[in-house]
């Protein structure tokens, strides 16, 4: 590495990706059930996300990792840093669902603000990870679209499951 090069450090964001349409699923879950507690939607969207953190822990470690090398406390550290953008992907949706009543939204409105903001957060993880990895603005747009698509195809489950 030359002083004029960036230091380049592991980051992996397909948690976040995955965290976001985690989290857009848990909020169609919710919402398709009808009403539903603000205070229950933003517990359940951080509890699952750190639910499946631990479970995408678990799987690396016992997984892929316990074949390749032995576990000590630097590489189960390592995995949990690696994995947590599962978590961090559910915050938004959680904070948007928590401050909707202050934008004065009904249920439904938290409902549609926190899945918007589920899907922002899948392109914008996908993007980052795109970005972060060199890749040229056309694959960034490419893999920034193809999330949009994804996070569309989750909502229109929303109009399929109610209608």
């Amino acid at each position: 590495m030359t002083r004029t090069e960036p230091a380049k450090t592991h980051a992996d964001y397909t948690g976040g990706v995955y965290g976001s349409m985690l989290a857009a699923s848990v909020i169609l879950g919710a919402g398709s059930l009808g009403s539903f507690p603000r205070a229950e939607l933003v517990v359940l969207l951080l509890l699952t996300g750190v639910v499946f953190w631990v479970a995408h822990v678990h799987a690396q470690l016992f997984g892929a990792r316990l074949a390749e090398e032995a576990l000590d406390r630097r590489v189960v550290l390592q995995v949990c840093r690696d994995e947590w953008p599962i978590v961090k992907a559910a915050v938004p949706p959680a904070a948007a669902v928590a401050i909707s009543p202050l934008l004065g939204l009904d249920v439904r409105g938290a409902f549609w603000l926190a899945l918007s903001v589920a899907v922002a957060g899948q392109v914008g993880w996908s993007v980052a990870a795109a970005h972060r990895a060199g890749a040229s603005r056309r694959l960034v747009a490419a893999t920034a679209s193809v999330n949009l698509l994804l996070g569309l195809l989750i909502i229109s489950f929303k109009f399929v499951l109610t209608h």
